[in-house]
Order: C-alpha cells, then structure tokens, then sequence
C-alpha cells in the first residue's frame, strides 16, 4: 500500500534528522531531497484573490511546489475550485442581478448560513462571475485584482499544473454536506485524476479533507497520499453527523495517529496544534505532535502560514501596535516559518510561497 512507501519515507529522514521527503516525479518544480514541501495555499493568496488561476500561477513563478485547489460541486456535478459552496465573499455574484432571487439560507455542517451557493449554479452561470478578494480589509492591495478572474475548474486547475510541471493538492469541501445533496466530490475527483493519468503514487498529487469517511474511502480508490487535515478545536463533521464523540484533539493523540495511518499517509494540522499560543498570543512550548505523528509513519503538513501580524504570534508581530494598520502591515513571518522548519515539518501551506521558498533554501541552504 502507497501508506507504507511514504512511511518508510519518513523514518528514513528521521533518522537523518530531516523532513520526510515526498516520493519524486518528473518535474521542473520541488524541493531537494530531504527538504520540506512549499504548498500555494489557494494560490499566492497574498498577492491575487484566492483560488484563482492567476493566483496559481504566481506562486508557481515564486516557487511553490504545489498548489492547492478547494473543491465544490457545481448544479451540474463540475468540480470547481472556491473556499466554500458559499461564494458573495469571493466572487461578484452579488451584483449579478440575474442571479438575485438564488441568494438563501442553508444549513452547512450543522450552521445556518446565508448567500449563493456553488450548487445553485451550472458551469456555465459560475462562468460569468468573477473573483474578489475574500479579506479586503487585510488585504486592500488584492482588491485591485476584483473583476478580473474566473472561477476555475478542477481541470483547469490540472492543466496548469501539468505544464508547469508542479503538483496539486486538492481538499474535498463538506463532503457529507455535498453527499446529502446527491452531488457527490469523491466520484468526480476519481474520475479526473485518472482521466488525467495521476492515480499514481509518484504522480505528485496529495489528497486532503478534514473529514473521515470520505478520506478513507479514497484511500481504498485512489493510489496517492492521502492527508488528515485536523483543528486546534472541534472534530470531523462527519463524526458529529455519526455520533462519533471523537475530536481532531483525540485524532492526534499518539493512539489517534495510528488509527489515522491505516488510511492516510500524513496530516494537516493547525499550526498551533504544534506551536500552541496563550491568551495573550504568545507562543508556548511546542507539542510533541510532529514526533508522534513521524513515528506513527505520517507526514506533516501545517497551515497556514500568512505574513501579517494578524495571523502571527505576539513575538512575530511587527510595527506600531497603536497604528490603524497595525494588523494588516506584515510581521516577522520568516521568523515563524524558520522555527517549524527546524521543528521538522514535512511541509507548510503557505499563503506567500516567495517567502517559504526564501526560508527553506536560508535553513537548508542552497
């Protein structure tokens, strides 16, 4: 099983005392062996409003090794790429007129939410919004990208990273959620990824969701990584919607890691599930979590790392903290990506991939 090749991976570079590298492909993009991965998290979101092409292919230019890709379906069973089914917060569909009488209230994972939803929409109508930038207030500058882009498709998204020769590393959204709905992610997801000769394990491609069932049913279709994505709170959506009482926290116990690792082959923590933070920000002892979860045969992958000072620890926080711009100016976010480096890490999301790609060759040279 492609679990145990990528296990075997990692104890490898742990008696190296490096991160666990990541079976290699042909490809233009990627860390030496040994280095850990810089994964565009939503594309060079700092720069672009997120999950779009052009977003993707400016942190191809920075560096990144691999981008990441949301998925959600489609009225018409197309897998796109958005955060979320919701989309007034990243798309211009709220000025769309035509599309006026389909905003709604719906219950998502158990939370009534209101606005436009993905599945509301053929390819066809999504095709006609654009883009916006999800947090203008952090990021003002992105706002002069609002209008431009389209709402890509998971093989738009394919195409790109194939001739730039990076990976990809798509994330199922709400899958229980979009299985009530008769919009099943998993099939489609299979179907694309062999349509496109990458159900393979040296294909470059990562699997990731934070819930269960999906994860483990794709391990037993799929022959890639597949990751474990957990939370510094709460549990899979799926075990809420089961009666399963088990939480992310009881999923990255040292016995929760290798329950985990009879299906997947790494994790995506919250960072401060490995770098904790007390009620006044500042950052406390790191856990034993990357550790336990290398010794389970798991790699890990941590998001997000974001450089202004809202996203960082009270120690990375740069500038005058009485300026209105306090939190939006951008901190000492080498500082926070050196440290998980040398904690191990197997790879960081990164929404500026220009700067992780800066850290990792300062702490691993060349």
């Amino acid at each position: 099983m492609h679990a145990r090749l990528i296990a075997s991976g990692v104890a490898g570079a742990l008696l190296l005392g490096l991160a666990a590298p990541v079976a290699e492909a042909s490809r233009t993009h990627g860390p030496r062996r040994g280095e850990p991965l810089v994964i565009a998290h939503r594309g060079a979101s700092a720069y672009r409003p997120e999950h779009t092409l052009a977003a993707y292919q400016l942190a191809i230019d920075m560096g990144a090794d691999y981008i990441e890709p949301d998925l959600v379906s489609t009225k018409d069973g197309v897998l796109v790429d958005r955060h979320e089914p919701e989309i007034s917060g990243t798309t211009d569909v709220a000025s769309h007129l035509e599309f006026a009488d389909r905003r709604t209230t719906k219950v998502l994972d158990g939370t009534p939410v209101t606005g436009w939803f993905t599945e509301d929409f053929t390819l066809a109508e999504l095709k006609t919004l654009r883009a916006i930038e999800r947090i203008p207030d952090l990021r003002p500058a992105n706002t002069a990208f609002n209008g431009l882009y389209e709402v890509p498709t998971l093989q738009e998204v394919i195409d790109l990273a194939k001739r730039e020769g990076v990976g990809i590393y798509p994330e199922t959204k709400h899958p229980t959620y979009f299985d009530a709905l008769g919009l099943s992610l998993e099939e489609p997801l299979i179907r694309t990824l062999r349509r496109n000769g990458l159900d393979r394990p040296d294909s470059d491609v990562f699997v990731q969701s934070f819930e269960v069932s999906n994860l483990r049913r794709l391990a037993r279709e799929l022959r890639v990584p597949i990751v474990q994505l957990t939370s510094a709170t709460g549990r899979p959506y799926d075990f809420t919607a089961a009666g399963d009482p088990r939480t992310y926290a009881d999923l990255t116990t040292p016995g929760g890691l290798r329950w985990v690792a009879r299906y997947a082959d790494g994790i995506g923590p919250d960072k401060i599930q490995i770098v904790p933070r007390d009620a006044q920000n500042r950052m406390l002892a790191p856990t034993s979590l990357v550790n336990d979860a290398h010794r389970a045969g798991l790699l890990v992958h941590p998001y997000t790392f974001r450089p202004e000072n809202t996203f960082l620890a009270a120690e990375h926080r740069e500038g005058n903290p009485a300026s209105p711009d306090f939190l939006r100016a951008r901190g000492n976010e080498p500082a926070e990506l050196k440290l998980f480096f040398k904690l191990g890490v197997d790879g960081v999301f990164a929404d500026n991939a220009d700067t992780a790609v800066a850290v990792r060759r300062k702490v691993f040279g060349g």
